[in-house]
């Protein structure tokens, strides 16, 4: 009963150990469905402890190696990677030995592929996620394959207990990490950079950029925490929270229910100017994550060029082309997981020339269904006013002091407008932003609606932006100085309503991954140097930094220094020395057992191999029919219970033991 607690405590280690392998490709968004789909029934499969391949070994080899031959002949013609292939194909390899009988050279082979599928995680990407991955893998895996050890060749039906083995073995592990820890920092090392792919994590969008604005529905996508974006902003502002605007796309056209473009796109272009350049422009390094889901590019407002865009899909890292679409939009040319590319805006307040727009009644044009109720309200408060910044701004503080932000709003209505500005008189952003836009084109001004994000949490060196940052607000031309941003909704509704627990959490783990990147991705040969200088402190009495600079002059530690430091050395080897010398004196009970049980068989003419340890001896005596090999096998299991399992053997049972291994007469 015990044994085969055992042995199913080891496997469910060595299952839990390929699923954190599997998990570190999986998480990436690099791996195939397929492959998912195969790897989790599987792992279903061998937890319930059920073994269909057992027997079966000729047909699901060829099964396996016409998968390898459609694997890589897509990594031949192109629409594959070949890390993302390697790590498939081995995902199917460990998929295979995990339903197949539970041998010791089954579970072998299972940690193998398990750690090939890990590296190629490592290669694919390097988040915080990987970590915990890789954390949970070598904690896994070691146990497992001490427990595979303990049982060795010598089949154990007996009592070795589970628990005290797996105490000895954690405690292992744990040293194991610490040390591998040691060796990451101080063994001289290139950035995790110069490989990884750095593809993102995640399985879809959850926000993306719409070709439309619809009015009507809750806004469900305020409450969600998830970071759909990463900038780093040249130069920097250097604030936690940044206020401004990340444009997305514009609107000109209102049906009375939606908001869309209808702008003719252009050809493809490695990178696309929406404005003169001008001295002074902020330059934003943006990472679009598989959280956004769209092929909109996103820019600080006002944008004025994008270039380097880089695609990040399963068949690798490759440049895509940008298409503009007037002045609507800028989109990549094809569809990927993720983004990277660099925006250039210009400041706040600049502008690049004269401007004036060609086509008014564009952006003036309204609807037959708008009622006429909404050009009363317009008028009645912007008056005599004919500026249209100043009108907007009119219009604006009506709307923030008068109507109220919700997130909770019915179904379809029959005009949501005139359902917001006069009956339920509560919404969301795109309805003040579609108020402000048509109340204004009432009294002649063009107006359109802009979509995109509001704000942006500083993490660590970056800027982050979260799906429930997505936001919708109005635009006003202004002659001379073109479309001028006028926000109806109120101030504490633009950014993400999120819970603060949740937001708390989200924004742990991003501070937790940005540490991440920074110490273990980004860590390399240079930080060590860092490290090393850090160290070295200058010399009591050093001039200060600030204070002007004198001659330098040769410092000698005074002798008492001399003094001091061989006292710490000699009080440090000769505690070493103590503590190494009780370690010899106080060998493990069972190590005496071990060298009685080694006299007894050399005494009995059996010789063990070089390398070769005593249960391994046993198994070779018991495949040969050795006469002594029922004794040896007996006084092997004894041993290992004394040694791992905490079952030390008694003086009476050790004698009997011995005595049974005697020499051949």
């Amino acid at each position: 009963m015990i044994a085969t607690r055992r042995t199913r405590t080891r496997l469910l280690l060595r299952d839990g150990a390929a699923l954190s392998a599997f998990g570190s490709v999986a998480l990436s968004g690099a791996v195939p469905v397929w492959a998912m789909l195969a790897f989790f029934i599987a792992f279903a499969i061998s937890i319930a402890n059920f073994r269909p391949l057992s027997g079966r070994t000729v047909w699901s080899v060829v099964v396996l190696l016409l998968a390898a031959l459609l694997i890589f002949g897509s990594v031949f013609r192109g629409g594959l990677d070949l890390v993302v292939a390697a790590c498939s194909f081995a995902t199917l390899v460990t998929a295979h030995r995990l339903l197949s009988e539970p041998t010791a050279s089954t579970d072998h082979q299972v940690h193998l592929t398990s750690l090939l599928t890990l590296a190629g995680g490592a290669a694919l990407t390097g988040e915080l996620w990987f970590a915990a991955c890789l954390a949970a893998f070598a904690i896994t895996s070691t146990l497992s394959i001490g427990l595979l050890v303990l049982e060795g060749p010598v089949r154990i039906e007996g009592d070795l207990p589970v628990r005290p083995a797996l105490q000895r073995l954690s405690l292992g592990v744990g040293l194991a990490l610490v040390g591998g820890v040691l060796f990451f920092v101080l063994f001289p090392r290139l950035s995790w950079n110069f490989a990884a792919r750095r593809s993102t994590p995640g399985f879809g969008g959850t926000t993306g950029m719409s070709d439309r604005v619809r009015l009507g529905g809750g806004g469900d996508i305020k409450t969600s925490p998830r970071i759909v974006m990463r900038a780093r902003i040249s130069p920097d502002p250097r604030v936690d929270n940044l206020d401004q605007y990340w444009v997305g796309r514009t609107f000109d056209t209102f049906d009375g229910r939606e908001w869309k473009g209808n702008g003719v796109e252009q050809r493809a272009r490695g990178q696309v100017f929406l404005e003169d350049g001008q001295q002074g422009m902020v330059q934003q390094q943006i990472e679009l994550l598989p959280a956004y889901g769209a092929r909109t590019l996103v820019g600080l407002q006002t944008p004025v060029m994008f270039n380097n865009a880089v695609m990040l899909q399963t068949s690798g890292s490759q440049r895509t082309g940008l298409v503009r679409l007037e002045d609507e939009e800028v989109h990549f040319a094809d569809g990927a997981n993720s983004y990277t590319y660099t925006a250039f805006s210009r400041p706040s307040g600049k502008y690049s020339g004269e401007k004036e727009l060609t086509d008014v009644a564009r952006y003036t044009r309204l609807p037959e269904t708008v009622s006429p109720e909404v050009a009363k309200l317009a008028a009645r408060v912007v008056g005599n006013e004919r500026n249209p910044f100043l009108a907007g701004t009119k219009l604006a503080d009506h709307l923030r002091s008068n109507y109220g932000y919700t997130l909770e709003l019915p179904g379809e209505v029959a005009d949501p407008l005139a359902d917001f500005l006069f009956t339920r008189k509560e919404g969301h952003c795109e309805h003040f932003a579609t108020a402000l836009a048509v109340m204004l084109r009432t009294q002649g001004f063009a107006a359109r609606v802009a979509a995109g994000f509001f704000g942006g949490e500083r993490v660590g060196a970056l800027y982050v932006v979260r799906a429930g940052d997505a936001h919708a607000w109005t635009q006003v031309f202004v002659p001379g100085r073109g479309w001028e941003t006028i926000d109806a909704t109120p101030d504490a509704a633009r950014s993400t309503q999120a819970m603060l627990a949740l937001q708390w959490l989200t924004s742990t783990y991003e501070a937790l991954e940005d540490w991440w990147r920074a110490r273990v991705v980004d860590y390399s040969f240079q930080d060590q140097l860092a490290i090393a200088r850090a160290l070295v402190r200058p010399p009591r009495g050093a001039a200060n930094d600030d204070a002007p600079s004198a001659a330098p002059t040769a410092s000698v530690p005074p002798l008492r220094a001399f003094v001091a430091a061989a006292l710490a050395g000699l009080v440090i080897f000769f505690v070493t020395r103590r503590v190494m010398r009780s370690a010899v004196a106080r060998p493990h009970p069972a190590a005496n057992f071990l060298e009685q049980l080694e006299r007894a068989l050399r005494r009995a003419g059996i010789a063990r191999l070089d390398g070769e340890a005593i249960e391994q001896l046993a198994a070779r005596l018991a495949s040969s029919s050795h006469p002594l090999a029922p004794a040896v096998t007996k006084a092997t299991r004894a041993y290992l219970f004394a040694r791992f399992g905490g079952k030390p053997v008694a003086s009476e049972e050790r004698g009997r033991l011995l005595a049974a291994i005697r020499p051949a007469t």
